[in-house]
């Protein structure tokens, strides 16, 4: 009897390997004589990381990361058996977990931490870099990121703006002239299961930033701040990335990867 075993971790209890180890000692229990391959599988968010490095032979680099709040958190990702992939857990250095509950504010929450673990993996070599961009604590449409990779994102004094998706309702213009080259020689993907648009009803902020801490009248101007910052990308980048499926995940970082 052949049997393979492909499981997604078990949240906050086991890894994806984990637990599949676990399923095929049950089966050589019962079947002896079983022959029971264990594949790793993972859909994004928790357990991507080592489902992927666990199947690859590959390795964990940690580095200090910028956490959701603008504190500092060990953040670990991936390079895969092939030495030159990388794959990222945005949740590692921007997930809602590192954030305790009494301060949660998607107004204030950055993915800084995410761009510097991408930098990092262009610091290692890689040119192929996965990011899983499930849990987040954020709502700044990857302003955060882009900001630690070297795009200036500048208010109307010509000044970075803060942190945080309540910062984004004063950019004023985007300066790409500072992003690190290294970006423009990677591939760079995307792993999301929601197919939500940036703005609107099923948009990044009325959808998701309730259970990151905003309050109604926050929703709104979320909402109004991301449709502002998709106008400004639309005018510098020449880039309409409000409507596109997938936009809205992670507080909009899909949309900032975009």
């Amino acid at each position: 009897m052949k049997v393979v075993i492909a499981c997604d971790s078990f949240k906050g209890s086991a890894s994806a390997k984990e637990v599949g180890e676990a399923l095929r000692d049950g089966i050589l229990h019962i079947f002896q004589d079983a022959h029971v391959d264990v594949v790793p599988v993972a859909d994004g968010g928790e357990g991507t990381v080592q489902a992927l490095v666990d199947a690859t032979g590959g390795k964990f680099i940690t580095i200090r990361a910028t956490d959701p709040l603008g504190g500092k958190v060990d953040a670990t990702f991936g390079i895969l058996g092939d030495g030159r992939t990388a794959v990222i857990e945005m949740a590692a250095a921007s997930g809602l977990p590192l954030v305790p509950v009494d301060k949660r504010n998607p107004w204030v929450t950055t993915t800084y931490g995410t761009g510097e673990m991408i930098k990092a993996a262009l610091e290692h070599g890689c040119r192929r870099i996965i990011v899983g961009i499930g849990g987040s604590a954020t709502n700044d449409a990857g302003a955060g990121m882009a900001q630690a990779l070297g795009v200036q994102l500048l208010d109307a004094d010509g000044k970075q703006i803060g942190f945080g998706g309540g910062e984004l309702g004063r950019l004023h213009r985007i300066d790409m002239s500072t992003l690190d080259p290294r970006i423009n020689e990677t591939e760079v993907i995307v792993a999301c299961d929601v197919d939500n648009p940036l703005t609107g009803e099923r948009g990044a902020a009325y959808v998701y930033s309730p259970q990151k801490g905003a309050t109604p009248e926050m929703v709104a101007k979320l909402d109004a701040n991301l449709r502002h910052f998709a106008e400004i990308v639309r005018r510098d980048l020449n880039k309409d990335i409000e409507h596109v499926p997938g936009a809205g995940a992670a507080g909009g970082l899909g949309a900032g990867l975009m």
